[in-house]
């Protein structure tokens, strides 16, 4: 397959600017970015599934640059409910530091900073400049701005748009940028540049957005229970990561398979085959969890958090898997205490309702006292923790 038919069959394409993009794909070298901001300094999961289309272009000959977004991270992209809390100045620069440094680990490509050339221009240039072109009620369509105008925006969100659309003007000019990728939800500020550079400079630029990867409950892929998935093993091991992924539902595991890895076609084909014959065994779960954490952290990792996940299914206990040391013996007090339910009422719920294990063994008792100072605790399919309560 050309590049264009191999975005298409891992369902990667969701909107292009021209019919034109398609043609360029496949017949140029194209350079393109893609983007972020510095809301935390890792990048989680969600980042990975968009990220990895910089890796996949670039394997057909296209130049990826990966941006950060120090002047934008500042502002914050409008949210579909609510304002932004802004980041303070010193928390953007030590999030762009993480993900600098990320970004160039994981995927080897050039970064790029936008504070780098918005830190010099003032109002009244980026008013005449670039605001000048950008006609108010063209905003005011724009799908990520309209959904705010019931509860209200604020001009500093109103303007990032146009904040999105001057980087990829000024990487037009100095990296020679022709192409912005990003998710569903970044259409209207790709659109924003595309018209920004036809107004000022007459220059065609193009977009393609992906659609957002979501759980078999439509919930934005990456995200479990409120908590962030980290790139960093540090924050995330590679055992939760794998955790994560081995979870992963039938009917999502194939669509995730085509997305998340390199495997191609055939590949693909054969697993969904043999997974469908036996699905009991998760053959397509754990190839998925396998090729993810070894693009992320190495072959040894992935190997490694494979072996850790069969000795806990076991019920095993193992060094490497997550660990934490509690005071009480009382299992409600220990789920609060492990942080594995919010609340003591919401500990008690889940106990009745049979979503905690010990060692195996499913509780039920919402007065059960611990008589071990080492065990696995276990909520639901995908929490499970060693737990040593202090003597």
């Amino acid at each position: 397959m050309n590049c264009f038919e191999d975005l298409e069959w891992r369902g990667l394409i969701k909107d292009i600017s021209s019919p034109e993009l398609r043609k360029k794909l496949n017949e140029e070298k194209l350079t393109f970015y893609i983007g972020t901001d510095p809301t935390a300094d890792s990048m989680h999961i969600g980042h990975f599934s968009s990220f990895l289309i910089a890796s996949r272009l670039a394997r057909f000959g296209h130049k990826p640059i990966l941006l950060v977004g120090g002047a934008t991270g500042l502002i914050g992209d409008p949210k579909p409910g609510s304002e932004r809390a802004i980041i303070s100045k010193e928390a953007v620069e030590k999030n762009v530091q993480g993900l600098t440094k990320q970004a160039k680990e994981i995927f080897g490509f050039e970064v790029v900073n936008n504070y780098d050339w918005t830190k010099e221009i003032n109002t009244i240039d980026f008013l005449r400049d670039y605001g000048k072109y950008i006609n108010v009620n063209y905003m005011l369509d724009k799908d990520i701005i309209s959904r705010r105008l019931d509860s209200g925006i604020t001009f500093c969100e109103f303007a990032y748009t146009i904040l999105q659309g001057l980087d990829f003007l000024v990487l037009n000019k100095t990296k020679g940028v022709t192409l912005q990728v990003a998710g569903s939800d970044q259409w209207g500020n790709i659109t924003t540049g595309i018209e920004l550079a036809r107004k000022k400079d007459n220059i065609e630029l193009f977009g393609l957005t992906m659609p957002l990867v979501l759980d078999n409950n439509g919930v934005k892929f990456g995200k479990t229970e409120g908590n962030a998935l980290w790139l960093d093993k540090n924050k995330t091991s590679s055992y939760e990561l794998y955790q994560y992924l081995i979870n992963s539902s039938d009917e999502c595991v194939i669509d995730y398979l085509k997305k998340l890895t390199f495997l191609s076609k055939e590949e693909i084909e054969r697993i969904e085959k043999e997974h469908n014959e036996k699905p009991e065994l998760r053959m397509a779960q754990k190839v998925l969890a396998h090729e993810v954490i070894t693009f992320l952290h190495g072959e040894e990792e992935a190997n490694k958090a494979q072996e850790t996940s069969e000795k806990i299914f076991r019920g095993e206990v193992t060094d490497d898997m997550p660990s934490v040391t509690v005071k009480s013996t009382n299992l409600l007090d220990i789920l609060v205490e492990s942080e594995l339910a919010p609340s003591k009422s919401e500990a008690r719920r889940l106990v009745e309702q049979g979503g905690v294990s010990i060692d195996n063994e499913k509780i039920t008792d919402v007065n059960y006292e611990i008589e071990k100072y080492e065990f696995v605790l276990q909520k639901g399919k995908k929490k499970i923790v060693k737990v040593v309560v202090e003597k």
